[in-house]
């Protein structure tokens, strides 16, 4: 049984009181993908204080994923059950903690421990705003929606490694968390103020029902299936050796840390690229054709890092990824908001669990990788990978539209 108490219509304009939320939303959104990209350029810093190599110091990212990716497990349920809105208000402001630990931290362990709880708090926020908006908003103005909304959460990716790198060059990199704390005890104030007059939904469990039945319902359904097991392996060969571009290009190029950062964080232009123009992209390619050229971008473009003869070919690398990425993922993620609609906190959560599991595995690899055989060795993994994982996504969609469309004929007959 699904409640809505001061529910918004979904039929017709989007109100007022919806475009402010989602406003806020995008404002913690960006916060959450600011800390998710922050250590990205820090890897030499730490490496060079704490007197280990770059690789080691790839659990201040891996720690981060691998929170943010198990608690989707109980975000998701505890977002249907008690309200998104409500779950995502607490969350930025508990992100604040995990800030402050990493801005006071004697030693590279203690920075592991404030990153593993910042990716415990912040997981709640991009997935469960979202399925927020998949309640909310109509279907037909739903992807206009989500892209004006993950406008926040990509402009956090450019700002995450360019303030990384520019506070470790100037004041000193402490202070990067410094602002982050800042950034979170505001927004996380501004969602909580707002808590009584938002509207929600929540899912009251049948008596008997425990709260992770939606989880069940989620993977019921071997499309769904799917797409999670997709979303992990993009994950893997996205990220992974994303996650060492700073890194990279400070050792080959010798560039400093904010430049590294600032080169990588051009990923966001090419992210806005396509959320400005996702329609048209849309109209123009489809879903399959999305997918495909979604793949084949990022391998060229993992290829471009790897070739690089000068820094600023890395541009022009970066804004590649960001626009690849988002070719291919905008599908994956239409997809999961439509997995399970009774349950869509969890079926988004449950999503943004495996993109992010497949991160952090995909982020050890290659920290193993460039450990032993150098940090140029670690983009072949997303050169091969990704468009045999770009072909296989979108034969899959080809058989499921062709299921779609039989099951269709066979009911109009």
């Amino acid at each position: 049984m699904t409640q809505a108490p001061q529910q918004d219509r979904t039929e017709g304009n989007q109100p007022k009181s919806t475009t402010s939320v989602i406003i806020l939303f995008a404002l913690a959104a960006c916060a959450a993908t600011t800390s998710f990209r922050i250590c990205d350029p820090l890897l030499p810093v730490f490496a060079e204080e704490f007197g280990v190599r770059t690789a080691q110091t790839s659990g201040t990212v891996t720690l981060f994923a691998i929170a943010y990716g198990i608690m989707q497990f109980f975000y998701g349920p505890l977002g249907d059950r008690y309200g998104k809105f409500n779950v995502v208000s607490w969350a930025t402001l508990g992100c604040a903690i995990g800030a402050l630990i990493v801005v006071f931290a004697p030693s590279l362990e203690v920075i592991e421990m404030g990153r593993l709880i910042s990716g415990a708090t912040a997981a709640a926020i991009v997935p469960l705003s979202m399925a927020w908006i998949g309640d909310h908003v109509a279907y037909e103005q739903r992807q206009a929606t989500l892209a004006r909304f993950l406008l926040g959460s990509i402009s956090g990716m450019a700002l995450g490694q360019l303030l990384g790198g520019v506070f470790a060059d100037t004041i000193g990199w402490r202070w990067a968390f410094v602002w982050m704390a800042a950034v979170y005890f505001i927004v996380g104030g501004l969602l909580i103020s707002r808590r009584s007059s938002v509207p929600e939904k929540v899912h009251t469990p049948t008596q008997g029902a425990r709260i992770f039945g939606p989880l069940k319902q989620v993977v019921s359904t071997r499309w769904a299936i799917m797409v999670l097991v997709v979303v992990l392996i993009e994950g893997f060969f996205v990220f992974g050796p994303l996650a060492f571009v700073p890194a990279f290009l400070h050792e080959r190029h010798g560039i400093p840390v904010s430049w590294a950062g600032m080169i990588s964080g051009f990923f966001a232009l090419g992210a806005f690229i396509y959320a400005i123009r996702a329609n048209q992209f849309v109209k123009w390619l489809g879903e399959r054709r999305l997918v495909l050229t979604g793949g084949m971008t990022l391998a060229i473009a993992y290829g471009s890092f790897m070739l690089s003869t000068v820094w600023y070919w890395g541009v022009l690398a970066s804004i590649l990824s960001g626009l690849g990425y988002y070719f291919l993922h905008a599908v994956l993620q239409t997809h999961a908001t439509q997995m399970a609609p009774a349950a869509r906190g969890s079926a988004v959560s449950l999503f943004a669990s495996c993109l992010f599991l497949g991160q952090s595995l995909g982020v050890a690899v290659c920290a193993w990788i460039g450990d032993n055989f150098g940090l140029l060795a670690v983009f072949p993994v997303g050169i091969v990978g990704l468009p045999l994982l770009a072909w296989f996504f979108a034969w899959r969609l080809r058989l499921r539209q062709a299921d779609l469309n039989s099951a269709a004929k066979t009911s109009a007959a």
